[in-house]
């Protein structure tokens, strides 16, 4: 049995091949890959609202093809990865919210900050506005792209402060300012 050291060796290797078009490799790159990809698919669903038609299994399969399409990405690591996974995940999130539900901007969801919604991890009491956070998210990216995608990152990508810091290229510590820096005004954007 292999450690999780030598997994994380091996879903690297595999990825660069699979997206130099090696059809084989990308068969094998899901099983290497899948439990994690599942863990951060059930972790983003948890904020969406208790009836969500999309299931952990249909995101993680469809953000799976988004990443293997991308026949241009060229993925430094596993980190790299689920970085990358984590901008898929919102990419389908996003789309899934505007077919269900685009002539009513969020239905009958409940508007949450970021706090409340990581305070709700595990929870449905409350659901996310995944259309209204996108938005937003877009409007930080145009005033501050690393915080928007520090947010990203770990709100969608269940990366760690040291994972993203280590993503971007930056010291924890600047990830965690970036954070608290991003959390605050998408409180403010998001309550108006």
């Amino acid at each position: 049995m292999k450690n999780p050291a030598q997994k994380a060796d091996d879903a690297t290797q595999v990825l660069t091949l699979a997206v130099k078009g090696d059809r084989q490799a990308a068969a094998n790159l899901l099983p290497l890959v899948y439990d994690e990809l599942r863990a951060l698919a059930a972790k983003a669903l948890r904020r969406e609202r208790p009836d969500h038609t999309l299931q952990p299994t249909a995101l993680v399969h469809e953000a799976f093809l988004r990443l293997i399409d991308q026949t241009h990405a060229e993925y430094k690591s596993r980190t790299h990865f689920f970085a990358i996974g984590a901008q898929a995940s919102r990419r389908v999130l996003v789309d899934h919210a505007r077919r269900q539900g685009a002539d009513k901007r969020g239905g009958d969801w409940l508007k949450v900050t970021m706090e409340h919604a990581a305070a709700q991890q595990g929870t449905n009491d409350d659901a996310l506005d995944v259309l209204g956070l996108d938005e937003a998210l877009n409007k930080l990216a145009g005033l501050d792209e690393r915080q928007s995608k520090v947010v990203e990152l770990r709100f969608f990508g269940g990366l760690s402060v040291e994972e993203t810091a280590a993503m971007l290229d930056v010291s924890p510590r600047t990830v965690e300012e970036d954070w608290r820096m991003a959390k605050a005004w998408l409180r403010r954007e998001l309550a108006s």
